[in-house]
């Protein structure tokens, strides 16, 4: 398929192409789905990261769609060269994909923008701000500081998102689940409430991570970098979808 003027303007900017194959279908409840694929090469060339993500390629309307999704448990040998995608389904291209996809189906891929700059010194807590789009990378992360404290605000917007597959451990991670609301019950109120109580004497100690809806992640974004007394070094954030 070809990618269109979104494709040349990736190519310009030394974007690298693959192909995927589906080889596994798991459907992990009726709003998420999990997809094994082989990489086309990818890990071979590029070794991942926590957050690695790539951009899927769609047909819509006849024209090329792109999203961009997160590796998960890419295999260590990159000469194996599987990883699983996660999709928080809803209505929409993707979605409508993943639903579908059996053993054999392929998607091609993009690799070009993705990125993880380790926090130095490496962080005595995380602090995670995410929702069903975002779980993959969050999941990573975890993954990535297993020995480290992390509390977690997961915005569920519906019932069974509190059922997803987070990787948490109860010993050292505190998931804490916030309904998707509007005003003093949202998310934007219970992480602002909540969050400076957890920074201690040194807040430039903890790490903040946060993807969410473009709205959600650039208030949140503000409200750490410009009144929680963290470094701006210590924030990272990313919007992954517009409402």
């Amino acid at each position: 398929m070809a990618h269109g003027w979104e494709g040349a303007v990736l190519k310009l900017m030394r974007g690298k192409d693959f192909t995927f194959t589906v080889t596994q279908v798991e459907r992990v409840s009726d709003r998420y789905h999990r997809l094994r694929l082989t990489d086309g090469g990818l890990l071979a060339e590029v070794p991942p990261h926590p957050t690695m993500w790539v951009r899927l390629w769609f047909e819509r309307a006849g024209k090329p769609h792109q999203r961009a999704f997160t590796l998960v448990d890419p295999d260590p040998d990159p000469a194996s060269g599987t990883f699983t995608l996660e999709f928080a389904l809803h209505q929409g291209t993707a979605s409508d994909w993943a639903r579908a996809a059996v053993p054999g189906d392929t998607v091609d891929a993009t690799l070009q923008g993705t990125g993880f700059p380790r926090p130095e010194p490496a962080p005595d807590r995380l602090l995670l701000v995410g929702d069903p789009a975002s779980l993959p990378a969050i999941n990573s992360l975890l993954d990535a500081y297993p020995d480290t404290p992390a509390t977690l605000w997961f915005e569920t917007p519906h019932p069974a998102d509190g059922e997803l597959p987070f990787r948490v451990d109860p010993a050292r991670h505190d998931l804490r689940r916030v309904p998707r609301a509007d005003g003093d019950a949202g998310l934007i109120a219970r992480v602002k409430a909540e969050l400076p109580a957890l920074l201690g004497d040194d807040p430039a100690t903890a790490y903040a991570w946060i993807a969410c809806d473009t709205a959600t992640t650039r208030t949140l974004a503000a409200f750490l970098k410009k009144e929680s007394g963290l470094p701006k070094r210590r924030v990272h954030a990313l919007g992954y979808w517009r409402a």
